[in-house]
């Protein structure tokens, strides 16, 4: 019998000029517009939009930046297609803010609360969507040797979600609302990796 419920697939709108996968390939608005629509043809469920990369070693890139790469892309998608659901892949609540009351439906937040004190809340005055992420550290830092999780971190990372999911909740995030995300290759071993993945109910 088929379940009532399936997975669901993001598809990915990287603005940026150095993602590890596709860094450059839909930098202007044309291209990332182009790329979202037609990863919604192909099947996608949402689109998580992001103008930062998070790969190992890369830089903080300034929040005003992150809104020019991604706005035009958001808003060009949501004119065509306004039915898309949209995640915002950003550490900053300004960023957040800008694309919740653009139209977006959903904060990816990759620290996990860790960066911004204001994301919680800005999440939760828009009642949007709240994806929680693990990493020992940012971008810059995450994959340096002291950074890095030991060969099991199921236990540190639970913890770390228990304690961020409090916050959220706290100031007014609904429980139904989070998305809770492992962090697969932000701060872990290769084994660390698989043993989250083993582990992941």
């Amino acid at each position: 019998k088929v379940p009532a419920w399936r997975p669901l697939v993001a598809g990915i709108v990287n603005a940026t000029p150095d993602s590890f996968s596709d860094g450059g390939r839909f930098l202007t608005p044309d291209a990332g517009i182009a790329h979202a629509l037609q990863l919604l043809e192909e099947g996608a469920d949402f689109l998580d939009l992001g103008g930062e990369s998070t790969r190992p070693g890369a830089a903080e890139v300034a929040a005003a930046e992150e809104w020019r790469r991604v706005e035009p892309i958001l808003r060009g998608v949501l004119e065509r297609r306004p039915e898309t659901v949209f995640s915002i892949d950003t550490r900053h609540a300004e960023t957040a803010r800008l694309a919740l009351a653009a139209g977006a439906a959903i904060v990816n937040d990759v620290s996990g609360l860790a960066f911004d004190p204001e994301m919680a809340a800005a999440a939760a005055n828009a009642k949007a969507g709240l994806i929680l992420m693990h990493s020992t550290a940012a971008p810059e830092a995450m994959q340096q040797k002291e950074y890095l999780t030991g060969d099991d971190p199921t236990a540190a990372v639970a913890a770390f979600l228990d304690r961020q999911l409090a916050l959220a909740l706290a100031v007014g995030v609904k429980r139904e609302a989070v998305m809770l995300d492992v962090g697969i290759g932000f701060g872990k071993t290769r084994a660390g990796n698989y043993e989250l993945l083993r582990r992941a109910e």
